[in-house]
């Protein structure tokens, strides 16, 4: 059994994962800073499910001077999974000092550490935006990724180059992976999932960037944590790609991955799988697009399944019925 890290462990993403850790008997230790960006309650929520044994939680900041660092010392880990982040586009063009702070100085803070104490592996976050203005699609890691739309992007991209180089320096094995548009229970409230289910439950108008003509490449939860608790075994080795997919570094134990669906669904039709699921129909105020956003994302996933075998999609309709299954038992007023 392994001993983990999992930073935003009080996050959607992180509750997931840290979720699947404990029930394959991992130990796994949690640090969460329980940031105000979002509902505090719902983190806490999350939180009092993974209590118990195996769990350990350290409430701080990632950027937080000298906190990973004691971390790493003190439990020697064995994987990493970093996916702690000041998150979402529209907010960092408000906000972009708190993504500054939480992910550049965050990530730093994380690779300081890990060059202290090594662990066997590391996982990073990265993002789907980081494709920024690429129009050419499905998104293949091999493509350039050089003009990010939004300055959140823009820190993402910044901690792949930074990871890079710590692999590179001091042999640390690493794997970002760029994920696409992950929805399902326990979800952000300010994703766009939980706003329209609440609204339309609510009987209130929904807004609908790019009078709808948006395609995102939807990927479930489930699908996500499993793509990573497999990623997780299978450590880059420098010098070693697996094939011509790979995107393995050519001077480092680095390499990134998509993580997705690979079948990219038009808004429309992910907003009629919502009214399917509430029995309710939505009233649409259409809007045009907002700055920062991109108007498709599309993931070439042969490189994740070459590495972590093939995960079967959930359906889009089916991920939407669990969620608002879930919702509607959260929420139920």
């Amino acid at each position: 059994m392994a001993k983990a890290l999992v930073t935003g462990a009080a996050g959607f993403i992180g509750f997931h994962l840290c979720r699947r850790m404990l029930d394959a008997g991992h130990d796994v230790v949690g640090l969460d800073s329980l940031s105000d960006y979002y509902d505090v309650t719902l983190k806490e929520s999350r939180l009092e499910l993974l209590a118990g044994p195996g769990f350990t939680l350290v409430r701080d900041r990632v950027e937080a001077a000298g906190v990973l660092r004691a971390l790493f010392t003190e439990h020697r880990f064995d994987l990493v999974f970093h996916l702690a982040a000041q998150a979402g586009v529209r907010y960092s063009i408000d906000a972009p000092r708190d993504y500054l702070d939480s992910n550049i100085i965050g990530t730093f803070e994380l690779l300081e550490a890990a060059r202290a104490h090594p662990p066997r592996h590391m996982l990073l976050a990265s993002t789907s935006s980081a494709y920024g203005a690429n129009t050419e699609m499905p998104y293949r890691e091999a493509m350039r990724a050089d003009h990010q739309m939004s300055f959140y992007a823009a820190t993402k991209k910044a901690t792949e180059a930074m990871a890079h180089s710590y692999a590179h320096l001091y042999g640390l094995p690493v794997t970002m992976f760029r994920f696409f548009t992950v929805y399902g229970p326990w979800g952000r409230p300010d994703m766009a999932l939980f706003k329209f289910t609440k609204a339309i439950l609510n009987g209130t108008p929904i807004d609908v960037y790019n009078h709808g003509d948006m395609c995102r490449d939807f990927t479930y939860i489930d699908d996500l944590v499993e793509a990573l608790v497999r990623l997780a075994a299978r450590a880059p080795e420098d010098g070693k790609p697996t094939g011509p997919e790979d995107s393995l570094s050519p001077v480092a134990p680095w390499r990134v991955v998509n993580i997705g669906n690979s079948q990219p669904v038009q808004l429309t039709a992910f907003i009629a799988a919502i009214e399917a699921a509430t029995g309710c129909t939505a009233t649409r105020n259409l809007l045009p697009m907002q700055p920062g956003d991109v108007p498709a994302t599309w993931a070439d996933t042969t490189l994740m399944t070459r590495l972590a075998g093939q995960i079967d999609p959930t359906p889009v309709e089916e991920g939407v019925r669990r969620f608002v299954a879930w919702y509607r038992a959260h929420y139920p007023a």
